[in-house]
């Protein structure tokens, strides 16, 4: 599994069902990284739960070697990341993962920060990618993800929905950006 080099030097262990990663970071003055189990409860998250993620419980295979970047695995990888960046406030840095320099978000840098900045708290959880799809010379693929936390208001918040990534395959005339996993849509949405 990935480990998330900016908040620990080992990966969490993965929670039942589908998840792959949670990592948590608390919004402390110094970023300090709050060990797993002091993770607050989930708010009706787990797998197969309203608010959690899809139950599937398949076992991941752990890969033999490095991990392609080109694989499922390379996307989960990337939405890893995302949850790792928004969960240390690195709004910005986690907007540059969304296709076309983050402009497939659908918002500037600073809306982007603005849509962020209202929690006080972030955490995130990571699916099973589902099987590759392809189309039209790139490559699709759909991760569940979820994130969670507390807002700045005192309220919590839950949101789960899938991550669409695209890559552009190994097409002539194609750059090594474009051959890179980014998110392409989101589908989070608030849940109970």
């Amino acid at each position: 599994m990935l480990t998330i080099a900016a908040c620990s030097s080992r990966a969490p262990e993965p929670e039942p069902g589908n998840v792959v990663n949670r990592a948590t970071v608390e919004n402390t003055a110094e970023g300090d990284v709050v060990p797993a189990d002091s993770t607050p409860a989930p708010i009706n998250g787990a797998p197969g739960t309203p608010g959690g993620l899809p139950d599937d419980r398949t076992p991941l295979e752990e890969p033999s070697g490095p991990i392609d970047p080109r694989s499922a695995e390379g996307a989960g990888q990337v939405v890893q990341r995302y949850g790792g960046l928004l969960e240390q406030r690195k709004f910005a840095e986690a907007r540059l993962l969304w296709g076309d320099g983050g402009r497939s978000s659908g918002l500037t840098e600073a809306q982007f920060v603005d849509a962020y900045d209202k929690y006080a708290s972030i955490h995130s959880e990571v699916g099973k990618p589902t099987d590759m799809e392809g189309a039209a010379g790139s490559s699709y693929i759909t991760v569940p993800f979820r994130l969670y936390g507390t807002l700045k208001s005192g309220g919590e918040f839950n949101m789960v929905g899938p991550l669409t990534l695209r890559r552009v395959n190994d097409v002539p005339g194609s750059t090594e950006e474009q051959r890179r996993w980014h998110i392409e849509k989101s589908g989070l949405k608030p849940r109970p």
